[in-house]
């Protein structure tokens, strides 16, 4: 059944029905030797590294970048952010494989690194739209950046772009803009439930397609009500590579969203879908 569903995500990936929406995971892709924090966890260490904060939230992103924000400054939280992603890395395969996509309306990144841009990088038409935070740009949800040129665009030129990436958090690049602490969030979720954060263009793209999740976690609260909320009125089939064993909630959300699991390590799964295996059959017993 797995391997039935590869070849249906592959499909409607070419002809543009399956959105794909990347964590942080997908960054494992690069193995140990990854310089990127790979997780909110790994990131949090690093925010800590340059700050001091009390023990209970060191291992809470949002709490830590708040203590930080409230005690040093926004600017720092930004500089640390930045810095956090500033090492100089090259898109994974299966971010070369999704931007070549011809067709690919929609690239959901749910993460702060640049890769897909660069993996966009050489693909003419395309185009950017980030979560910003209230802090920094109050009264704005997002701005809009052109692919070729990285200069500022607005919600009109999005329509003309055959591919947009929607960074929901924010990103490194081009103007380092993170949703990361918690009034970020608070800012996000008090209006999020009528869709006002959501641009006007993924409303428009994500009616009746499906979507993929490759590198996600659905383990806290935040992980599930930014997919649930970006996905909203979209179809009603799904998936999520997700060799992990599920966690309650994680099964719960998933069974109510009909996101169907596979169950593959993200590299097995990479190699799948890029038909990089001569006997599929074959590289699919492996996987598993």
């Amino acid at each position: 059944m797995t391997l039935e569903a590869i070849g249906t995500i592959k499909d409607g990936l070419a002809r543009g029905l399956v959105i794909p929406y990347m964590g942080p995971g997908v960054l494992a892709l690069a193995g140990e030797s990854c310089p990127l924090p790979r997780s909110p966890v790994e990131l949090v260490d690093r925010l800590t590294a340059k700050a001091s904060v009390p023990h209970k939230i060191r291992k809470n992103l949002t709490a830590a970048a708040q203590f930080i924000e409230n005690f040093k400054h926004r600017k720092t939280v930004v500089a640390a952010m930045t810095d956090a992603f500033a090492a100089p890395m090259q898109p994974t395969p299966l971010h070369r494989f999704l931007a070549a996509q011809f067709a690919l309306p929609l690239i959901v990144h749910a993460w702060y690194d640049d890769l897909p841009q660069k993996a966009l990088a050489g693909k003419g038409g395309w185009g950017m739209v980030q979560g910003v935070s209230q802090s920094q740009h109050y009264g704005t949800w997002v701005h809009y950046f052109s692919g070729e040129t990285l200069a500022p665009a607005g919600q009109a030129d999005a329509a003309g772009w055959r591919t947009l990436l929607y960074q929901p958090l924010g990103s490194v690049a081009p103007a380092a803009n993170y949703l990361v602490s918690d009034s970020d969030f608070v800012e996000v979720l008090t209006e999020i439930d009528i869709q006002t954060p959501i641009p006007e263009a993924v409303i428009n793209i994500r009616k009746n397609r499906n979507f993929l999740f490759l590198g996600c976690r659905f383990s806290t609260q935040l992980e599930r009500i930014f997919a649930h909320q970006i996905t909203k009125r979209s179809s009603d089939r799904h998936w999520a590579v997700l060799p992990e064993t599920p966690t309650r909630n994680e099964a719960r959300f998933l069974a109510q969203h009909n996101i169907e699991r596979i169950p593959l390590p993200l590299a097995a799964f990479s190699g799948l879908l890029a038909g990089g295996a001569d006997e599929p059959n074959q590289a699919f017993a492996a996987a598993v």
